[in-house]
């Protein structure tokens, strides 16, 4: 093992800086046996982690793709992109340009970008298996050798021989000390040279204290007083704590290493959902099978029936349906015709499509979303401080405490009291380790945000999170939030002396510059009537209010009351109670004006999504008042807000206007949310406690969003609502595990119990409920992967 290793870690770095299908020219050498290899067409080779490998012959190359990480293991952060940067897992703060080790924590760094999904295992996680294996099959001998008289095996040590017994001990624990535990030990001297008194601290001081002693103790005996020996004259000695220790702090790692493994799955489910390669259809019409990477915008791809689609595209040519699950969360597929968005690593049906390239690449809603978990992953909640500020006076307090007990009972305690003073001080240490502190918001918080991007719930970041889980009142937008957004022509009501299809061709040639939705659904109730529209002149839009513009040398204008306010004109009392009417059955109304004369009524209806009833229930249900601030008129959203229960109603307010709502509701002490479509909106998602992106594509990175939702419905705010609740609840569970070890731990270790009860736990004791604390909490955190949202 020795040998593989130190030829795993002479090994030089692959061909790092080249295509991995170019031919290296150089000579390099092969991982697995060490030999120099001169590449060339025969040379058999493998890539890993987007790097190539050289070696000798098939059966070094066979070794090495059957575990790569078995050769590369000392190496394959090491051989990182350039330009990667390193950080803690506990405190993101820390940004290294090289692996290394955290100055506060003493855990290894990790890449800050996104795992790739050719990455191997963790190598420090592998690293420390190989220590805790070896460490256990020598630490169980040592138990049955040094605690088998308490178990009926006391025979094997009578027949060593107390003083040979004691140098066994010694050769067993040793390798356990000095090698498995060797990292905690560095670790520990960096923390104090650094003044960063942290876990490894009191580890590399319980440890060390108690595995030195046992040395000076079986060497040098003569070297002790009295009152530290027994009736026979031995000095007792601690080996067995010393690596009982050890193997159980190393266990502890190993599990809160293949915890954090376990909280970047989601990144890695994610990374694997995308196809790695696409089918383009060139000019000639031939299809060729090309690299993912290859792909450009722009191009046209070919999506065969159970095909992934590669990229973020538009449908060209085709009708199918799409399972968008692995990006919405949503169950059921999505009719897919020409004209339509397709978003990459969705899967395709039955029907064949011919796609054209939008986004590739890193601009993909799949690698945004990647990106952005990644983010939150390494990103701090405010309820951190708690646990940095009692990490920062719980190490200094410890050492103290630790020394108050070793002189208690060295001044006080029965004989050997010498020796009772350094178990009593040793388990201080090791019982009050503060690992668990360091892991109860970080492994919750990565856990939370992997399982939000299952469900299409992107999390920007772990203050989001936290405040969201505080906030007691959301504002939602109407069009596109509660209703389906895709408003539908639903009367037309010319005037006395107008014909109701000219009042609809003078409507839908001006907005037929505007991008409006409601604009989009009277040109397309025109084109429904096959009705020639005209060209349209002079075109305006005025925000909030409508549009303007000249058709047929007439001036036309179509709006709301606002624009018609604004053109000082004023509608008849039966127009007015027409439009007001149309209002209260939840009907938006516009005014059309011919040279400043109203022609005519355009009626137009959002339906509200099937979803939004029930979404808004459980939004009640979990504690959220509901306001909803729209810019339609205000009878339309009174009847909307009606039917659907909203505790509160802003209507006729301008997009620039939502965040003085939002102003005012805090000012009132409320904490508020905020959902909307990301761009007019992003002011008030700015202002908001907590702002929520709803819907897909560009918008999903949005800066002024802490929440970005892939499916933009109400269905996603209880999902992260829900998502937010659990993880708080979670994180202060895990405060309460951590702590309560420390809290009960320290006083019992110190001795506290012995005057009454006669009791003084052991090192090993003490060690085992240290791993306690963190085994609790890490399988606390990973419970937020499968609760239901």
């Amino acid at each position: 093992m020795e040998h593989r290793d130190a030829k795993a870690a002479s090994a030089p770095a692959p061909d790092d800086d080249r295509p991995a299908q170019e031919t290296a020219k150089a000579s390099t050498t092969d991982p697995v046996c060490g030999m120099t290899v001169v590449p060339d067409a025969d040379t058999p080779t493998a890539d890993v982690g987007g790097h190539r490998y050289h070696f000798c012959s098939d059966r070094c190359h066979d070794r090495f793709v059957a575990a790569p990480e078995r050769f590369l293991s000392d190496s394959p952060r090491a051989k990182a992109a350039e330009g990667t940067r390193y950080t803690c897992p506990m405190h993101p703060e820390i940004i290294r340009d090289a692996p290394g080790e955290c100055p506060k924590c003493g855990m290894a760094l990790e890449p800050a970008d996104a795992p790739s999904p050719d990455d191997g295992p963790n190598p420090e996680l592998v690293d420390f298996k190989r220590r805790l294996a070896i460490g256990a099959c020598l630490t169980v001998p040592l138990m049955m050798l040094t605690m088998g008289p308490l178990v009926g095996l006391g025979f094997l040590r009578s027949a060593l021989g107390e003083a040979r017994a004691q140098w066994v001990e010694l050769a067993l624990s040793s390798p356990v000390v000095l090698w498995a535990g060797w990292p905690f030990l560095v670790r520990a001297v960096k923390s104090v040279v650094s003044r960063h008194l942290n876990m490894f601290t009191l580890i590399g001081l319980g440890v060390s204290s108690a595995y030195l002693f046992s040395v000076v103790a079986v060497l040098w005996p003569g070297a002790f007083p009295e009152g530290f020996r027994d009736a026979d004259g031995h000095v007792g000695v601690y080996f067995e704590a010393a690596a009982v220790i050890v193997v159980l702090v190393l266990l502890g790692q190993v599990l809160e290493l293949g915890a954090r493994a376990r909280t970047g799955s989601a990144i890695r489910a994610l990374l694997d959902l995308a196809a790695k390669t696409a089918r383009i259809v060139r000019d000639d019409g031939q299809e060729e099978e090309i690299p993912l990477e290859d792909v450009a915008v722009g191009d046209r791809l070919r999506v065969r029936p159970g095909d992934k689609v590669p990229v973020d595209g538009v449908v060209r040519e085709g009708r199918s349906s799409v399972d968008e699950s692995m990006i919405s969360g949503e169950p059921v597929p999505v009719e897919k015709t020409e004209g339509d968005p397709v978003t990459g690593a969705t899967l395709n049906g039955t029907g064949s499509l011919v796609i054209e390239a939008k986004r590739v690449g890193a601009d993909t809603l799949l690698s945004q979303i990647v990106d952005m978990v990644s983010h939150a992953q390494r990103s701090r909640a405010p309820i951190q401080k708690l646990a940095d500020s009692v990490a920062g006076v719980f190490v200094p307090a410890v050492v103290g405490i630790a020394m108050l007990a070793f002189a208690a009972w060295a001044q006080w305690g029965p004989a050997p009291a010498l020796a009772y003073a350094l178990v009593s001080a040793v388990s201080v240490l090791i019982i009050a380790c503060p690992c668990a502190l360091g892991l109860a918001t970080p492994v919750s918080i990565m856990t939370a945000t992997g399982r939000g991007a299952q469900a299409g719930v992107l999390i920007k970041n772990a203050e989001a999170l936290e405040r969201f889980a505080r906030v007691d009142t959301l504002i939602v937008d109407k069009t596109g939030t509660l209703t389906v957004g895709k408003p539908k022509l639903v009367a037309v009501v010319p005037s006395d002396d107008r014909d109701e299809d000219e009042v609809l061709r003078l409507a839908a040639s001006l907005e037929r510059g505007s991008e409006h939705p409601l604009a989009e659904a009277i040109v397309a109730g025109a084109g429904a009537r096959d009705i020639s529209l005209a060209k349209a002149d002079d075109f305006e839009a005025i925000t909030g209010k409508g549009v303007t513009g000249t058709v047929d040398g007439k001036a036309v204008a179509l709006g709301n009351a606002k624009l018609l306010e604004d053109m000082g004109v004023s509608p008849d009392a039966g127009v007015s109670d027409d439009a007001d009417t149309r209002r209260d059955a939840g009907e938006t109304v516009m005014y059309l004006l011919v040279d400043e004369r109203i022609a005519g009524l355009i009626s137009v209806a959002d339906p509200i999504k099937d979803s939004t009833p029930a979404a808004l229930e459980a939004l009640h249900g979990l504690g959220l008042r509901i306001v909803m601030a729209t810019g339609d008129n205000a009878r339309t959203a009174r009847s909307v807000a009606s039917t659907l229960g909203i505790d509160d109603l802003h209507a006729e307010v301008l997009p620039a206007d939502k965040a003085d709502v939002i102003k005012a509701l805090q000012a009132e002490g409320h904490r508020v949310a905020m959902a909307g479509d990301g761009v007019n909106d992003a002011p008030a998602l700015a202002q908001a406690d907590v702002g929520i992106a709803m819907g897909t594509g560009a918008d999903v990175a949005i800066e002024s969003a802490g929440f970005t939702l892939v499916k933009g419905d109400l269905t996603g705010i209880v999902r992260a609502r829900r998502l937010s609740v659990a993880t708080m609840r979670n994180i202060r569970q895990n405060l309460f595990f951590a702590l309560v070890y420390n809290a009960a731990g320290v006083p019992v270790a110190a001795g506290v119990l012995y005057p009454f009860l006669g009791m003084l736990i052991s090192p090993m004791f003490a060690a085992a409920a240290m791993s306690l604390s963190s085994v609790s909490v890490i399988a606390n955190a990973l419970r937020l992967r499968r609760i239901d949202i």
